[in-house]
């Protein structure tokens, strides 16, 4: 399997680190630390160093009760830094809603744009669909960043996930998006409960039927300071737990903040897998 994108075709026959650059004061696990054009570019080539394979790079906070940012803000927050980091040699995603802020970082040479609204708001979808190549991310989230855990979803959170990207993906079709452009992300977190966040993870291979990559992001997610009793600055080990969790069920990209722990991790997992293929041929 393959992700096609603006500069890179991504191959997945390896699971991806996608490393998280919030260029924010307020996101909930790093705001602030990276909140200026420098600091978060030198954040940007930490995680290269420490084993990313992508960058996703977001302006504007999305955790639970947030209000949204104003236009020019995130303009002014994350072109500087895409502006900077599509010169890294990396695949550079942007975390946006907004389809301004699309068309402006794809016009800068990002890669791949990851929308936690799945390109409902208006202009999104075809702010999308006029670009060549470029790749995206479709997420489910059940209500919005503001009230979305007020109000979580209610019954079986798997065929309503599923059903939803099915939707969403159909209609980017029917605008002339490539099916290798479009990847798919469950949205842990966002409108869900503790146990249904934990379904999407146990029958995460209900979500891959449909043959498009497959994109989680558990990283320091409350859901883990649920089961674990950890603080979000504390959960470290949940997030590489549930990030290798993810990929032993299908998943091929990990969005993380742990970008070192998390590479080492799946290269152990990795070495177990090639240790079990060769297993298999020796036999035949």
């Amino acid at each position: 399997m393959h992700w096609q994108t603006t500069r890179h075709r991504i191959d997945l026959s390896r699971p991806r680190v996608m490393g998280i650059v919030n260029v924010t004061p307020d996101s909930f696990s790093d705001g602030g630390r990276h909140a200026t054009a420098d600091s978060a570019l030198a954040h940007c080539e930490r995680l290269l160093r420490d084993g990313a394979d992508i960058l996703d790079i977001g302006g504007e906070s999305t955790r639970p009760g947030t209000e949204p940012v104003p236009l020019e803000e995130e303009l002014a927050r994350v072109l500087p830094v895409v502006r900077e980091a599509v010169r890294l040699g990396v695949p550079v995603s942007v975390d946006t809603y907004k389809p301004e802020v699309m068309r402006a970082v794809l016009d800068l040479g990002a890669d791949i744009v990851n929308d936690i609204w799945a390109l409902r708001r208006p202009g999104a979808a075809r702010a999308v669909a006029a670009h060549p190549q470029c790749g995206v991310c479709l997420m489910h989230m059940h209500g919005e960043p503001a009230s979305m855990q007020r109000e979580p979803m209610a019954g079986d959170a798997v065929p309503q996930v599923a059903g939803f990207l099915r939707r969403a993906t159909q209609e980017l079709l029917a605008l002339g998006v490539a099916a290798d452009r479009i990847a798919w992300d469950p949205g842990i977190g966002f409108g869900k409960t503790v146990d249904q966040n934990f379904a999407l993870l146990a029958r995460q291979d209900e979500l891959l039927h449909a043959g498009h990559p497959l994109l989680v992001g558990w990283s320091r997610k409350s859901s883990l300071g649920a089961v674990s009793g950890l603080p979000v600055g504390e959960r470290m080990v949940p997030s590489v737990a549930a990030a290798l969790l993810a990929v032993e069920r299908g998943a091929h990209v990990v969005r993380v903040h742990d970008v070192r722990e998390t590479a080492a991790a799946l290269a152990v997992w990795s070495a177990v897998k090639s240790n079990e293929s060769s297993k298999g041929r020796d036999a035949n």
